[in-house]
């Protein structure tokens, strides 16, 4: 045995400890206890990224923690956190960059285009995974802030059908050439009574059976123009065919045409040449009596 007990070994000298390093007093110290509930496991490459800035690596955490299904976009994270939305969207950008969030445009059955924020817990393992049968590649998705979302177009309804208009009896082509250029000067009164060919087409055999009525032409232009909506006219052509019906004037009353007058009943006479009776309004020879020159006067 040793005749006395062996002095301690500097810390500096300590043979388990590596030539060049020094005991540290201080530093972080962990206390932890194992989680069995409520626990989201974070790999070191996210949680001491060398490139990422504190708030991305915060926020990639945040979102790995989130259910599937939960809101994951700029304006519920500024509701959530202080930061705010203009430093949200540069953390949501480092890192798409860097592979740990994917936003994807897709569609949905009703037809409307959402963005999906999709959170990868592994960029490296996520790029070199083979795609699985009926899944597509990822794809770098269109940023929100560069790109607006933009709802999809809906297909416009046809259009409704113009009002029916009553027709002519006779349809002379006179008749429809004065209708024609009736409807054709209606927006010299109003502008907003510019009517398309199409449309003037439609009207011209309502205005003509107008006009077959008897209504003057000045007339007919008084009823399609006067009191018109002071909100304006939406669609010119449906309130003037809506008038063209709902105002027709009745046809005018009939006009029986002048009698002829009745023929004359001249009396008997008798022929003072032949004795025969003629009708005549004076007493005088019948037409084979009389003398050629008094059938000529």
């Amino acid at each position: 045995m040793p005749p006395h007990a062996r002095a301690r070994v500097a810390g500096d000298k300590h043979p388990n400890r590596r030539p060049g390093t020094a005991r540290r007093t201080g530093g972080l110290q962990h206390d932890n206890t194992r989680h069995t509930t409520r626990f989201t496991v974070v790999g070191n490459h996210l949680a001491q990224h060398g490139e990422l800035s504190l708030l991305a690596i915060g926020l990639g955490v945040h979102l790995q923690s989130l259910p599937k299904g939960a809101p994951a976009d700029i304006k519920t994270l500024a509701a959530r956190f202080p930061e705010g939305a203009t430093r949200i969207a540069a953390a949501l950008r480092e890192l798409e960059a860097h592979g740990y969030l994917r936003r994807e445009r897709v569609r949905t059955p009703t037809g409307r285009i959402v963005t999906r924020t999709i959170s990868c817990n592994q960029p490296a393992a996520a790029r070199h995974r083979a795609p699985a049968v009926g899944e597509e590649p990822p794809r770098p998705a269109a940023r929100e802030e560069s790109t607006p979302h933009r709802p999809p177009r809906e297909k416009r309804a046809p259009r409704k059908p113009l009002p029916a208009v009553p027709s002519p009896a006779y349809p002379a082509p006179a008749l429809l050439e004065a209708a024609t250029g009736l409807l054709a000067g209606l927006h010299r009164r109003d502008p907003r009574l510019l009517l398309s060919a199409c449309d003037t087409a439609h009207l011209v055999p309502g205005v003509a059976a107008w006009l077959e009525r008897d209504v003057a032409p000045a007339a007919v232009r008084r009823a399609l123009t006067a009191d018109l909506p002071p909100e304006g006219v939406r669609r010119p052509a449906a309130l003037l065919a809506h008038r063209l019906a709902a105002q027709l004037p009745p046809p005018p009353p009939f006009r029986a045409s002048a009698a002829a007058p009745p023929p004359v009943r001249h009396p008997w006479q008798d022929c003072d040449g032949c004795d025969r009776a003629f009708r005549a309004p004076r007493p005088g020879r019948c037409r084979d009596c009389r003398p050629d020159s008094q059938e000529a006067a």
